[in-house]
């Protein structure tokens, strides 16, 4: 019970310990604000933008189609194309669909593109557009208090995926997040300031955790010298289906599981607190955190690749740092993704 506690005492900030068990207080306030939110964008929308926007069958082929990498045409709007009047309703449904944290992350993610636009043309290097604006809004299904529909909205690395059924956020997998550069090292004319550093707990309280491993802890949580180059399964509806490694969260010591548990928040807290509850929740119903396993691959210091994963019977992180900046700074290039291992795309795992 003692590692429950410690594990979510500051995710579930509602939480409620009653004698072996937990109550979280629910709302649907999300997925009302969200379906709202995508109405009110769609009624902002030319028939011809609509077109682009809007799949009126949820189970469109195209909802299961995400990616991170650059690509020349996405499903959806993007919102260069919109008014400003239509953008601003856009990114309300994108506030609408994440907690501050989240927003904030996102936008950022989305004003790096101005930093790698400059780096790439002062090196000559650029072979991707690089734009803060071509980021893609789509629909499935006709938002509603009742019935099911869908939210995608998604760029070069930023991939955001929803589903709401009968008035509840019933999916928010896949959800990627990158960050390129990890660290802006270098001074950029309008864009982002140097230092900032997008996904700086993501990474950091990673270093903290493993670098607080004993050598027989470490035996365990490594399972490789070398970084994975890339997180499984990248662009698939599914996650990996491959059993948990590494090390319990049960066999950590009451300091590195309060690293675990902020490495935790540093994800979930992205989601707005309603939906953030239910997948703890989930882990909860599961059997709680105690197997939950924590696993590192590569070098234990900034600059050189390294990867991480966090899993349970219920969620999957993961984490990967390896690529070089535009600026040729080694291992200054983040993706990272929250997923669940029950579905993504609110679709069970056959």
């Amino acid at each position: 019970m003692k590692s429950r506690i410690f594990f979510f005492a500051s995710v579930a900030t509602f939480a409620l310990v009653l004698g072996s068990g937990w109550a979280l207080l629910k709302t649907s306030s999300t997925a009302t604000s969200m379906t709202g939110a995508a109405t009110a964008f769609l009624s902002t929308l030319t028939a011809e933008q609509k077109e682009k926007a809007f799949f009126a069958e949820y189970e469109a082929p195209e909802r299961l189609g995400w990616h991170f990498i650059p690509k020349a045409e996405r499903k959806g709007l993007q919102i260069k194309e919109m008014t400003e009047p239509q953008r601003k309703a856009a990114h309300a449904l994108l506030r609408s669909a994440l907690s501050q944290v989240g927003y904030d992350k996102a936008t950022q993610i989305m004003q790096l593109e101005h930093v790698l636009h400059e780096l790439e043309e002062a090196k000559g290097s650029r072979r991707f557009a690089r734009d803060p604006q071509r980021y893609y809004f789509t629909v499935f299904g006709q938002p509603a208090p009742s019935g099911r529909w869908g939210l995608s909205i998604e760029g070069h690395h930023l991939s955001l995926n929803f589903v709401v059924a009968d008035g509840n956020v019933v999916s928010s997998t896949p959800a990627f997040f990158a960050s390129n550069p990890a660290i802006v090292m270098n001074e950029v004319e309008g864009g982002a300031k140097k230092g900032t550093r997008v996904l700086d707990k993501e990474e950091q309280l990673g270093f903290q955790l493993v670098n607080s491993l004993t050598d027989e802890q470490a035996k365990t949580a490594i399972i490789a010298e070398t970084a994975l180059k890339e997180i499984r399964a990248a662009g698939e509806p599914q996650p990996p289906t491959d059993a948990a490694v590494g090390i319990r969260f049960g066999d950590l010591d009451e300091s590195q599981q309060l690293l675990m548990r902020e490495l935790f928040h540093s994800y979930v807290s992205k989601l707005p607190e309603d939906v953030m509850q239910e997948s703890i929740e989930a882990i909860v119903a599961a059997g709680g955190p105690d197997d939950v396993r924590f696993a590192w691959a590569g070098a234990k210091k900034p600059g050189i690749g390294h990867y991480y994963r966090i899993q349970g019977s219920t969620f999957l992180i993961e984490f990967v740092n390896t690529q070089p900046d535009p600026a040729g700074n080694p291992a200054n290039h983040i993706h990272c993704v929250w997923r669940n291992m029950k579905g993504d795309f609110a679709l069970p795992i056959k």
